[in-house]
């Protein structure tokens, strides 16, 4: 039971020191110059995917490297089949007002290369070169497209960016940014400890754990937001934020983590989790470029198939 309640206790200092890192990291930002919408580009989305970071690190460090994977790849699934399938049973997400093809293309190449190089067995330092180069492709073309909406007018209001305060002093500012840096690497610390120990208390892999129980933790941040984004009638933001996530997840998340040793890949990834997170990838596909609503309907059908996925992996 105690390693249950620290597991809690450590992904909850994880949710809350990474919103206040991203709550400092924006308003310093905008306090610097930097203009609101590359902020939402690039500091929000990194700052989101601090979680995941921190605990694919402090999983390397404590030895457990498929709760580094597991994480990853879960997160990827569960954001798709569950952080899309809740909101939808709350309110209809409707997909044609959303612009997302290049960015799905981009998130389904991004799956594609990840699995690729899965294949030789280790993701190593080269192989997360490879992946931090896509991912400075993918923010270069969101650069210029920011660069070309701002040239035409369409400039993103501050109110779009929930974390900015104009008026913030920097007194809590700072305060944000100490708590954050502080607190990651303390619930990571924590989360990976007493998840490795519940992993050898009932006698299943690190891997599992990531794919289950700390892949569903780091996606509670997506999950409300997309929650939030279904009941306000914003698709995009509810699209956008699950299509950016899986993105970052696979190419900075693994990239960076590679810097800190070697990632060996579970055979059982091989298998079956990463063809589950890609058909999960290739699901989005109507949603995306035929306009089709995600309707209560399939809300459950997503649901449903990720419970199933679960119960499968857990047997």
């Amino acid at each position: 039971m105690m390693e249950w309640l620290m597991s809690g206790l450590g992904l909850t200092i994880l949710l809350l020191a990474g919103d206040a890192l991203v709550r400092g990291a924006v308003n310093l930002s905008l306090r610097l110059g930097v203009p609101a919408l590359i902020v939402s580009l690039t500091i929000v989305a990194f700052g989101t995917s601090a979680p995941e970071l921190l605990i694919a690190i402090s999983a390397i460090k404590d030895n457990a490297p498929g709760i580094a994977l597991g994480n990853v790849v879960g997160s990827n699934t569960a954001n798709i089949l569950l952080v899309l399938g809740i909101p939808a049973l709350l309110a209809t997400i409707h997909t044609s007002e959303c612009q997302t093809r290049k960015s799905y293309l981009f998130m389904l190449a991004a799956s594609v290369v990840f699995i690729v190089l899965a294949f030789c067995g280790t993701f190593t330092l080269g192989t997360g070169l490879i992946l931090l180069a896509l991912l400075a492709l993918v923010l270069i073309d969101a650069v210029r497209d920011a660069h070309s909406h701002h040239k035409a007018g369409e400039c993103v209001d501050l109110d779009e960016i929930e974390e900015a305060d104009p008026d913030m002093p920097y007194w809590r500012v700072g305060l944000y940014l100490i708590v954050g840096l502080i607190g990651l690497p303390m619930g990571a610390h924590l989360l990976v400890e007493n998840a490795s120990a519940i992993a050898q208390t009932y006698g299943v892999s690190d891997t599992v754990i990531g794919l289950t129980l700390v892949a569903v933790g780091t996606s509670l941040p997506e999950l409300a937001t997309s929650v939030m984004a279904a009941l306000r009638r914003q698709a995009d933001v509810a699209l956008g934020n699950v299509i950016g996530s899986n993105m970052f997840n696979l190419l900075a998340i693994v990239g960076i983590a590679t810097f800190f040793g070697d990632i060996p890949v579970d055979p059982a990834f091989l298998t079956f989790d990463l063809w589950v997170m890609l058909a999960a990838s290739l699901l989005l596909f109507p949603f995306v470029f035929f306009k089709v609503d995600i309707t209560r309907i399939w809300g459950v059908v997503l649901t449903a198939l990720y419970a199933a996925y679960v119960v499968v992996i857990l047997i």
